[in-house]
């Protein structure tokens, strides 16, 4: 019997009329060892399948059809109270943001001794051993410090790795990996893909890893799925989806892929995808696909063998490695201005915040997050900053948006505007001259607003 059992399994958008598919009528299995990636555009479903293999159906969702079974256990039909000892035991997620799946008013390793607490059988002092282990098995620098720290104190990679820990707390069978990776740098990412290839190869857990990114999945993953507006489109090992894809749909995903060896712009695909729940006749993605006839307008290609451990949903598959193009695309752009337009001089940052006693005998060495940087950049300018999680990318941002105070050194605007002063002391043309743009959208928006709202 498999671990994992999906079957026709359809997630939708009720309207008046009818439902409207976002996972629609998805089968795959998942035995114990095995690794599956999950691909697709964003807003194929890639993430709502995934937490319905938790036996969760988001909010504004119904479970219209068919059956996620764990170990025989059918998750969509039993309540949280009943599902309790099988999440974060059994099976966990690593969610897509840390930051916002881990509470804000804990610190670390109080988030991890619950998951111990309510999951395994150790006492309080084994516990606390347990967590600095953990936090060391994710390759967590000093583990004991960090587990006092809360998590904004963290930078984004050390959160993902915290979350990894948290999740790896009850020894579950089943790891649910929702884009594990992202935002992250590439040192921190190829940790964190080591990592959890160790965990599959000594541990024998089963993993299934959502992502956009195809290289994250050819790491971790020995089958794949491709998915497109809801629908499996495609279904075969790892190794031979990357080398020759079968669907026109994950020929084009590849192509769009950049490459190091090119200076060429990737190939992008036509078109959109359609709407989540919208409703179309034939194929779904006949209306961006160059290979399109006729009966792809009329009828949806059903998923069906394509050949040994291959499972494709078209009318006409392709065959052969795929070809990519390799012109350049005429080198770099020219820089539109010639006078500076921020100049940052020595500056340094730090988020140690002065307590009582600090006033009393200053420190003689205050830790910097930032320390002496300078650069300027020039109007039409883009200039990128590159560097391990942690070591003040971020930072620099936030001091040149006025979210964090400059400790020593200046920051200039335009030649005339000083950006040392906090945000709240800038005039209101330097606040709309200079935006930044969040890590994370949705730990940066409104929740209690919409959209509109939020943009008016």
């Amino acid at each position: 019997m498999p671990l994992l059992d999906v079957a026709d399994l359809t997630i939708a958008m009720p309207l008046a009329m009818a439902r409207a598919p976002i996972v629609n009528r998805v089968s795959l299995t998942l035995r114990t060892g095995e690794t599956l990636g999950i691909a697709g555009e964003s807003g194929c479903g890639k993430s709502t399948l995934l937490l319905a293999m938790m036996g969760i159906v988001k909010p504004g969702l119904v479970h219209a059809g068919g059956y996620c079974r764990f170990d025989g256990i059918d998750l969509l039909n039993r309540d949280d109270a009943e599902l309790s000892h099988i999440r974060g035991g059994r099976m966990a997620l690593v969610p897509q943001n840390a930051g916002m799946a881990l509470t804000p008013t804990s610190r670390i390793g109080a988030q991890i001794e619950e998951a111990l607490r309510l999951h395994t059988r150790l006492g309080a002092s084994e516990r606390g051993k347990r967590i600095v282990d953990l936090l060391r098995r994710v390759r967590l620098p000093t583990p004991e410090i960090l587990a006092r720290r809360y998590p904004h104190e963290l930078s984004g990679g050390q959160l993902q790795r915290a979350a990894i820990a948290m999740a790896l707390a009850g020894e579950p069978e089943l790891l649910l990996l929702d884009e594990p990776t992202t935002g992250l740098d590439v040192t921190t990412q190829l940790g964190i893909l080591d990592l959890l290839a160790e965990l599959r190869d000594q541990s024998g857990k089963a993993m299934v890893c959502v992502s956009h990114d195809l290289g994250v999945i050819a790491r971790l993953s020995a089958r794949m799925i491709v998915m497109y507006a809801g629908d499996i489109v495609e279904d075969a090992s790892t190794a031979a989806l990357l080398a020759e894809p079968a669907h026109p749909y994950s020929r084009a995903l590849l192509r769009s892929i950049p490459r190091l060896e090119s200076t060429a712009i990737p190939q992008s695909i036509p078109g959109r995808p359609p709407a989540p729940g919208q409703i179309l006749p034939g194929c779904r993605f006949a209306p961006r696909c160059s290979a399109a006839r006729a009966d792809c307008l009329e009828a949806a290609p059903q998923l069906r063998e394509a050949g040994v451990g291959r499972r494709v949903a078209c009318f006409h598959p392709q065959s052969g490695p795929l070809e990519i193009d390799s012109e350049s695309d005429g080198g770099t752009p020219e820089i539109a201005g010639k006078g500076s337009l921020i100049d940052l001089e020595s500056v340094s940052v730090t988020y140690r915040r002065r307590g009582l006693f600090d006033w009393l005998v200053p420190p003689r060495h205050v830790p910097m997050t930032v320390e002496g940087v300078t650069l300027s950049l020039r109007k039409g300018e883009v200039l990128g900053l590159v560097g391990e999680s942690g070591s003040g990318k971020s930072t620099i941002l936030k001091a040149i948006a006025g979210l964090w105070p400059v400790a020593r050194g200046r920051i200039e605007f335009d030649d005339k505007i000083d950006l040392s002063v906090p945000v709240d002391e800038r005039s209101r043309g330097t606040l709309r001259a200079i935006q930044l743009v969040f890590q994370n959208p949705d730990a940066s928006l409104n929740p209690r607003q919409t959209i509109v709202e939020i943009l008016a």
